[in-house]
């Protein structure tokens, strides 16, 4: 499946500089406004720069409603010259460096803070999927709403019983991500996980069980899109944006097998100039261990079918010769909403600026991030990644 677009230009010149995160809870009383407003700030701090001095600024939230981005501009004191939200679910953080991208390069604004933030109350999640889009409420009218656990397993079962994959096989991506957990301290899940744990956990929606479902929680992550001098005048650790690509609605199977990254993903190395051998560290959007299953294949790193093959033959570990999500991805730190698509971007900027500390995968220089969101009943519709590299 191709559908490339002739003369697609690079991102040359385009850096990505200062990731923050702020410390993810399990549940918070506090508004989506206060995590931003802490991002923001962090943002600043790490910068060097006031936040009024942001020309650029890029919001995805689920619960900061009824404001967006330019509201929370005001309220933030903020002047903007580009302003922008994006609401992609796991796909917004790669959206909104694509987007903060081409506005620095055609001069639209010098530097752009990219936050994905959001709070969680008691009963957030269950209001949010639950609202979550019309397509799912009318495929469950009749008998009610079963959530992201019921879709993701239809995919799942079918996925499984199609390629000949074993929950074994996806229990070992949630044990590995847990183990690169236990190296963060700002993952909510800090205790090991065995894969007999895993296998014995209790069902949710078969073949989900517990440790197959990301923890919903309060957070926000945010980084800096500008030009490389920009970085280099402010003295900033940064990486070159190589590459990137962005699909919606791509694939049509009758149960998601694939996802949009097929249709670009040839494009995605050959701007870059290099294949997926040459990559340090990879990070994909994990809401479930089939989806970064799903990921191995349609990024490239196997044929479509080989993904449990693949799991099977590697060491996703941090110290493993294929290391992946190094953070514990949102399996095992958490889901901080609309923060959940700068998760792996945020861990993929630090590998390859070294400033990853516990989790740093020594010599990493070349990484890809992806992005998958907009859940409807049967299918993710939006996807993405980008390539950074260090300098």
């Amino acid at each position: 499946m191709s559908a490339a677009t002739p003369g697609r230009s690079g991102y040359d010149g385009v850096v990505l500089a200062c990731p923050v995160t702020v410390p993810y809870q399990r549940f918070s009383t506090r508004p989506a406004h206060w995590w931003i407003g802490k991002a923001l700030r962090g943002l600043s701090t790490s910068a060097g720069l006031s936040h009024k001095d942001f020309d650029g600024f890029c919001l995805s939230s689920f619960t900061v409603g009824p404001d967006s981005a330019i509201g929370l501009a005001q309220h933030m004191g903020m002047s903007l010259r580009w302003v922008d939200t994006i609401p992609l679910g796991g796909a917004s953080g790669i959206a909104a460096v694509r987007r903060a991208a081409r506005a620095v390069q055609a001069g639209d604004a010098s530097v752009v803070a990219c936050v994905g933030a959001d709070t969680n109350h008691v009963d957030t999640f269950r209001q949010t999927t639950a609202n979550f889009a019309r397509f799912a409420q009318d495929a469950v009218l009749s008998y009610g709403s079963g959530g992201a656990n019921a879709s993701f397993a239809l995919i799942a079962r079918t996925y499984m019983q199609r390629f000949g994959v074993t929950r074994e096989d996806l229990g070992r991506i949630a044990v590995a991500q847990r183990d690169n957990a236990l190296r963060n301290p700002n993952a909510l899940m800090s205790k090991p996980l065995t894969l007999e744990q895993y296998m014995t956990a209790r069902p949710i929606a078969d073949p989900i069980h517990l440790f197959d479902c990301v923890m919903p929680c309060a957070g926000a992550e945010g980084l800096l899109v500008m030009r490389e001098e920009t970085a280099r005048a402010l003295g900033l650790p940064f990486a070159r944006l190589l590459s990137s690509i962005e699909r919606h609605n791509a694939v049509h199977d009758d149960v998601q097998l694939r996802g949009g990254w097929v249709a670009d993903i040839d494009e995605l190395y050959a701007i870059a100039g290099i294949g997926p051998k040459d990559l340090d560290v990879v990070q994909t959007y994990d809401d479930y261990p089939v989806i970064c299953m799903m990921q191995f294949e349609d990024l490239g790193f196997c044929r479509k079918g080989e993904g449990a093959e693949f799991v099977r033959a590697h060491d996703l570990t941090i110290d493993g010769d294929f290391p992946h999500n190094t953070s514990g991805g949102q399996l095992s730190c958490g889901q901080a909403g609309g923060g959940g698509g700068y998760l792996g971007l945020n861990e993929a900027l630090r590998q390859v600026t070294g400033t990853a500390g516990p989790t740093q995968v020594p010599g990493a220089r070349l990484s890809l991030a992806s992005g998958f969101g907009m859940m409807t009943y049967d299918r993710g519709l939006s996807s993405g990644a980008v390539i950074l590299a260090g300098n």
